[in-house]
């Protein structure tokens, strides 16, 4: 596969039997993903699917948050 520029990497990965697939090791080294971590699955049938490390979810939590206590201050 060709070299991509720094911090981007595109791969084909298959679904085995399990349904498990493998994050090859450039992108595990990319986000210092280690076994045993925990990532986010999010999907969207007309977007498709993505995954985040779990700290993801902590970041994307918060901000909701602020947003819900903007609208309501507003009110």
């Amino acid at each position: 596969m060709d070299k991509f520029p720094e911090g981007k990497y595109l791969a084909t990965v298959k679904i085995g039997p399990k349904g498990q697939i493998v994050i090859p090791k450039e992108v595990r080294d990319m986000f210092d993903l280690k076994s045993g971590d925990s990532l986010v699955l999010m999907a969207d049938k007309s977007q498709g699917i993505a995954l985040q490390p779990f700290s993801y979810l902590r970041t994307f939590w918060d901000a909701v948050n602020q947003i819900k206590d903007m609208d309501d201050e507003k009110k």
